[in-house]
């Protein structure tokens, strides 16, 4: 009766070890053996445990409705009061977004101030004196009182008044021609009270009355003005106005001694205007007691020009509540440009957010706005933290960080009038194996939980160029941004177990069988040469 197959099935024979036979040959080939045994080994279970990146590509299956945008932009030569954020989308607009906004000035070395600064709101200021009833060709009907100037007669005034007051206007501008009725009136209220001067003289020196002509007469009231309101046109002073800066209209401005002490910035009545005027002439005499401030009667003639009845009486009175807040005094030199930074939440929907020069109380020139500008940061998304930049990247490409913020640091200066910089951004969905990192964490010296990180990113594909504006358009830095439908994906590779001991068993089988078949070989050779 035969074995049974279990007992008959013996791969691993052994053959007597009187009949084996040792060699230094087989000694030398089975360290050999040994040593690609034992490398082979290391180099498979390092390999094992390191991993690899995988990349994949997938519908974008975000379903946040919203997306945040981080910036931090540098204006180089637009003022904080004009500098604006719109966002604009297929699903609607966001004009002058402040919530989450901040806003520094830029002196004049392009060092941040330490104050913040925001757009006042424009409901707080009042355009125009709406108590004076008369019409611009009404109140000239009896001649201008406040004096058109160019660039001679400008330079005469300032040389000749202590004060001037002068109203940069455009022909064309809206708010100037609702000002013009009040800028005409509080000329009036200034030659009203320097007439008043000189009937009070006359009253106190009865027996001068005489000596007075009508050109003596005029005269007198000159000197008793207690400041020169002026105007300039714009459109017919073009290169004037260029020359003081003047950047939209209208620009009122106050000379003292001939030079520039600012632009006023309050409320435009002629009440408010007038007390305006004796703050600024009372600063320049200062602590002298012996001076007379002449335009200390102005704000009661200018009260008893435009109040006429209670209603106006409250409306005056809530204008001036506010007076003690609008500060007047600014340096055009010092304060240059503007850093916006901050972020917004956008629609995730195609769409663009722009900065530009924008004010509800004047009408801005356009060849003077100049939107040059430095971008020194811009990305889409969660910010990532030191630690988390630092540490909580590794599950992605090399240089990956870079994509994100390609922007970062790209200075874009206009060298001409009517043009500006346009940006194109291509945003990509990407996300990244950051379970680990993504746990809270429990900081003992601290005693709190730590936020979990980001697993998504965007990556951003970016585009300029310079584009032109026509001649009645404002230019504004424009960033446009569309999102990609499609999104990657980073994920850890890791080698399954079984493959790591099948790759084991094949390093020992194939050593042992490749030095095995080498050892027959070279004795074969051996053995005929013997023979």
């Amino acid at each position: 009766m035969g074995r049974p197959f279990v007992a008959s099935l013996d791969m691993y024979r052994k053959v007597p070890v009187d009949l084996l036979e040792g060699t230094r040959r087989g000694s030398v080939l089975s360290t050999m053996a040994v040593f690609s045994m034992v490398l082979l080994f290391f180099l498979e279970t390092k390999a094992f445990l390191s991993s690899s990146l995988k990349t994949s590509l997938a519908l974008d299956s975000n379903s946040d409705s919203q997306i945040r945008v981080n910036f931090n932009v540098t204006m180089m030569d637009l003022k904080c009061e004009y500098a604006t954020i719109d966002v604009v989308s297929v699903l609607g607009t966001q004009q002058n977004v402040t919530q989450h906004v901040q806003k520094f000035p830029i002196d004049g070395f392009g060092v941040r101030q330490r104050y913040q600064q925001r757009n006042m709101k424009q409901h707080d200021v009042q355009l125009f004196d709406s108590t004076i009833e008369e019409t611009i060709e009404e109140l000239h009907a009896d001649g201008e009182d406040a004096i058109s100037l160019d660039q001679t007669t400008l330079d005469v005034a300032l040389k000749e008044n202590t004060y001037v007051f002068v109203d940069f206007f455009a022909s064309w501008c809206s708010h100037c021609r609702d000002l013009a009725p009040t800028w005409e009136t509080l000329a009036e209220v200034m030659y009203e009270v320097a007439e008043n001067r000189v009937e009070q003289h006359l009253d106190e020196n009865p027996h001068k009355e005489h000596e007075y002509s009508d050109e003596d007469y005029q005269a007198a009231v000159a000197v008793e003005l207690p400041i020169l309101i002026g105007k300039v046109d714009c459109v017919d002073h073009h290169e004037l106005c260029m020359t003081r800066g003047i950047r939209a209209y209208p620009t009122l401005k106050f000379f003292v001694d001939g030079e520039e002490k600012g632009d006023y910035r309050g409320h435009r009545t002629v009440v408010e205007l007038a007390h305006f005027i004796e703050s600024m002439e009372k600063e320049h005499k200062g602590k002298d007691i012996d001076a007379t401030v002449k335009s200390s009667e102005a704000k009661d003639v200018a009260a008893d020009r435009t109040i006429r009845n209670e209603e106006h009486e409250a409306y005056a009175r809530g204008l001036s509540a506010g007076r003690h807040k609008i500060t007047h005094s600014w340096a055009d030199e010092d304060h240059p440009g503007c850093m916006i930074s901050g972020f917004l939440l956008v629609d995730r929907a195609p769409g663009n957010f722009h900065i530009q020069a924008q004010s509800r109380s004047h009408d801005l020139a356009a060849h003077m706005t100049n939107v040059s500008h430095i971008i020194n940061h811009l990305s889409f998304g969660k910010p990532f933290s030191k630690y988390f930049i630092k540490e909580g990247l590794i599950n992605t490409p090399s240089g990956f960080l870079e994509t994100t913020r390609p922007f970062d640091g790209n200075v874009y200066v206009t060298h001409n009038e009517h043009e500006a910089h346009h940006h194109y951004l291509k945003v990509i969905t990407t996300e990244f194996d950051a379970e680990k990192l993504a746990r809270k964490k429990y900081d003992k010296n601290k005693g709190f939980y730590k936020p979990p990180e980001p697993n998504r990113a965007y990556a951003i594909l970016q585009s300029s160029q310079l584009s032109l504006y026509k001649s009645d358009i404002v230019p504004e830095a424009k960033f446009t941004y569309d999102l990609s439908p499609i999104s990657v994906s980073y994920t850890k590779k890791y080698r399954p177990w079984y493959d790591y001991f099948t790759s084991v068993m094949a390093i020992i089988g194939g050593t042992f069988t490749v030095v095995g078949m080498l050892e027959s070989g070279i004795h074969t050779v051996s053995s005929k040469k013997r023979r």
